[in-house]
């Protein structure tokens, strides 16, 4: 279960390891390769993990993120590599996983016993709502009848 988002830090541009990166040839494309591992791995729920198939969908060439383990940015591992401090900056799967299931069952508690009401019920509601704050029918009285 995947994240819509994963955190950046807004020093991230000026970070040295981003910065060094930056600096060699290609590293502007190892750079956006490592952005788009970021979100790979939000929204793949892998914890920081980027299999070695998923380099297209990262946009990244060998070449990239050889790059990115010179800066130790990854840290291979078999069958791909890990993303250097995940697990400090980004939000668990398990933890996204226990928070939208409390989230959803927060939801259902709210809504039990509630059913959809038509316009008209909700009118007819909203007008015995009135009457029990004045004590009176609040809602037909008219100002132009006279009581003398």
């Amino acid at each position: 279960m995947g994240l819509p988002w994963v955190r950046l830090d807004c020093a991230f541009p000026r970070n040295p390891k981003i910065l060094a990166l930056l600096l060699e040839k290609d590293g502007y494309r190892a750079g956006f390769a490592y952005a788009c591992m970021l979100a790979y791995c939000g929204e793949q729920g892998t914890d920081g993990f980027v299999p070695r198939e998923a380099l297209p969908f990262v946009h990244a060439r060998h070449a990239d993120v050889t790059r990115l383990v010179a800066q130790n940015l990854v840290y291979p591992q078999p069958g791909g590599w890990l993303i250097n401090g995940w697990d400090e900056f980004q939000e668990s799967n398990d933890d996204t996983k226990k928070r939208r299931l409390k989230a959803q069952a927060a939801a259902q508690a709210r809504w039990a016993g509630h059913e959809a009401k038509t316009p008209a019920e909700r009118q007819r509601d909203h007008r015995q709502r009135l009457r029990s704050v004045d004590g009176n029918d609040a809602c037909h009285r008219s100002t132009n009848v006279r009581t003398d």
